[in-house]
């Protein structure tokens, strides 16, 4: 890399697309109903997202103390957390943000009752005839 670019300037592109993609996750969970679902919807976004930020610390650590990564102290624009960089976090943000995010953008609104299951729209599979016994593996053809 040459000139003023840094690990925190090559996350930046990947932050704005999040963060684009959960405002507007946002904006459609906002109007769609059911709040109770939302809450838990956040809830569990949040854990899922903080339990991704410990173990991308952990094994971050890990795989810069074994040498199998190394970040050029030049390019590294803030503190570190133990042995990486902490921009290296924007992408585990990033991905904290965004799953969640394309889970409500492509989740299909329910019609009719909520506690109704949605059935699927595969064809069932035919049933054998009961007027014929089953099969052994040496009778079929």
């Amino acid at each position: 890399m040459t000139g003023s670019a840094t690990y925190a300037l090559l996350a930046v592109p990947f932050l704005g697309v999040a963060l684009l993609v959960a405002v507007t996750a946002g904006v459609v969970t906002a109007r769609r109903r059911g709040a109770g679902r939302r809450r838990v919807g956040i809830v569990s976004a949040v854990v899922a997202g903080a339990v991704l930020l410990v173990m991308t610390g952990v094994f971050n650590n890990v795989i810069v103390g074994l040498g199998i990564v190394a970040y050029d102290p030049a390019l590294v624009a803030g503190p570190r957390i133990g042995l990486f960089p902490v921009e290296d976090l924007a992408y585990s943000i990033g991905a904290a943000l965004l799953l969640p995010s394309c889970w409500v953008l492509l989740d299909r609104p329910r019609t009719g009752g909520a506690d109704r299951p949605v059935r699927s729209e595969r064809p069932s599979r035919p049933s054998r005839r009961h007027d014929q016994p089953p099969r052994r593996p040496e009778e079929t053809p």
